[in-house]
């Protein structure tokens, strides 16, 4: 693709661009340009929310343009508090640089990992010092600041925001200082951050970097943002099998914007089969979005036993438990027990529960006894719901 045609399909995807003009000159100026994307290194897990924006920079990426990925270390400390009720709780300086470790393996499942710069914001957050600090503050007035619709509510439910909160946006913005950026992308959750960036870059004397907002992609329960916090998100790292079946679940009004925003495919064509066939489309996204982060044979195997799960059959391949025999008395031991081993719940109550509400199966056969006790003289299948499965095997 040319400037022109990229430019374009940023125009169409975008939410909004501050100033579409300023962009479209820089992108045919022929300059190679430092575009730069910011990262909360608190969930370092990615999803295809955030491949929206990645997708977008690997088109500016392929034009020649610098991408550069800013791992938040040192604002992590503070939280973002975009969208929040309430503070949130700081992370220590290692957990931040610990969770980002994680970004450039996922990233590059989009990005040229040849072509990404990575970067942490303590490299010049932490060298500044108090009467810096004071400078910065100095470029924004309070009345600024609380025109943030997530300020305004919580002073106006008289709820409390803390004055290291109200730098968040002031130091997300001193990167792109930092940086000199000419372009920073993100979500429309980021875009008082974003501009507060190019308000910066003004009065540091420096060119303000276009600002580019994509829309959140709402999440598998067709509500919220996808988020791995609210479990409604389909992660670019997660395994084919688990991908597929998320796909499969996504909201058949959603599926034309999954579709735009998170695949390669030809408007055209996916808008045909959903029109004709929104099962069948389902299968399609799912086997276009396995393909693009893992493999075509690992998206023919994640439907096939898709298919089988949906038909109630047992899947062909399963994980291996190995029951430890110290566990067991009298060589059995208790169903609730042996589910929280697994990994089916987090607690024997959890496990009860799971029983009772009739979501376990062994060797397809539901079970209903809370009291049961297993034994184990031969290999069997414990199941979870749908598509859960593992094969149990003693030592």
């Amino acid at each position: 693709m040319n400037a022109k045609e990229v430019f374009e399909i940023i125009k169409r995807d975008a939410t909004s661009i501050y100033s579409a003009e300023g962009l479209e000159e820089k992108l045919k100026s022929g300059k190679q340009l430092k575009i730069k994307l910011g990262a909360d290194p608190s969930r370092p897990d990615l999803h295809l929310g955030h491949s929206v924006v990645l997708r977008k920079l690997r088109l500016l990426q392929d034009l020649g343009h610098e991408i550069i990925f800013v791992i938040g270390d040192f604002t992590g400390m503070i939280g973002d508090p975009s969208g929040k009720s309430k503070t949130r709780p700081s992370l220590t300086f290692e957990e931040t640089r610990q969770n980002g470790q994680s970004y450039l393996e996922q990233v590059t499942k989009i990005l040229d990992r040849d072509k990404t710069t990575i970067v942490y914001n303590s490299e010049w957050l932490s060298k500044m010092n108090f009467e810096d600090v004071l400078k910065l503050a100095g470029k924004y007035t309070v009345a600024r600041i609380m025109e943030r619709d997530d300020f305004a509510n919580r002073y106006a439910n008289n709820q409390s925001i803390g004055i290291h909160e109200i730098f968040y946006p002031l130091m997300q913005g001193y990167d792109s200082v930092a940086l000199a950026c000419d372009i920073e992308v993100g979500g429309t959750d980021q875009t008082f951050n974003l501009l507060v960036g190019r308000d910066l870059q003004r009065d540091y004397d420096q060119p303000p970097q276009e600002v580019i907002t994509f829309p959140l992609l709402p999440g598998l329960d067709g509500i919220e943002k996808m988020s791995k916090s609210l479990d409604n998100y389909i992660g670019i790292d997660e395994p084919a099998d688990i991908m597929f079946e998320k796909c499969m679940k996504v909201q058949d009004i959603l599926l034309l914007d999954y579709f735009r925003l998170t695949t390669d495919m030809n408007e055209s064509e996916y808008t045909e089969i959903v029109q004709k066939d929104i099962r069948e489309a389902h299968f399609v996204y799912a086997k276009e979005i396995v393909t693009m982060y893992h493999s075509e044979d690992a998206a023919a195997g994640a439907k096939e036993r898709y298919l089988q799960v949906a038909s109630k059959a047992i899947p062909d391949t399963l994980d291996i438990f190995n029951v430890d025999n110290e566990k067991l008395e009298d060589g059995k031991m208790r169903l609730v027990e042996l589910i929280r081993d697994v990994g089916f719940a987090k607690s024997i109550g959890e496990a009860r529960r799971n029983v009772q509400g009739r979501g376990i199966r062994i060797d397809g056969e539901v079970e209903t006894d809370i009291d049961k006790l297993v034994s184990f003289e031969e290999d069997f299948v414990l199941q979870f719901g749908k598509n859960k499965f593992v094969k149990i095997t003693k030592n």
